[in-house]
């Protein structure tokens, strides 16, 4: 099964070698979005619900170039630099999925790439 990256101008571009996305048959890996307006490819303002958003957005612009949509993801891993935070994503999550959700896992980390608070990667299941 050969490997086709995905990519769209309208999500950040990769900052380093790696692809926004790789689909294999059905399944597209997404690589992870961290909160970078994708004009300028720099950290957006805000606090950690703004970063979020501005990553799932980031998320949702892969998803579509790859032909699909975030109610076609089948797992997410969210990327915390500080757990107290989890209730605040929790609510900003819920504006871009509904139920049956996805699987997810959610971690604490120390560090994420230009200093963001949130990270996240998905699995897309087309078809």
């Amino acid at each position: 099964m050969s490997r086709t990256p995905i990519h769209t101008d309208n999500a950040p571009a990769a900052i380093g070698p790696y692809s926004q996305a790789v689909r294999m048959g059905q399944t597209v890996f997404l690589s992870g979005q961290i909160p970078l307006d994708p004009a300028t490819g720099e950290l957006i303002d805000g606090d950690v619900a703004a970063q979020a958003r501005q990553s799932f957005d980031n998320l949702k612009a892969v998803c579509e170039a790859a032909g699909g949509s975030l109610a076609q993801v089948a797992r997410l891993g969210l990327y915390l630099t500080d757990l107290a935070d989890f209730a605040d994503v929790n609510a900003v999550m819920s504006e871009y999925f509904q139920a049956p959700y996805p699987a997810r896992s959610t971690i604490e980390v120390s560090g994420l790439p230009k200093g963001a608070a949130f990270e996240v990667d998905a699995i897309l299941v087309l078809g």
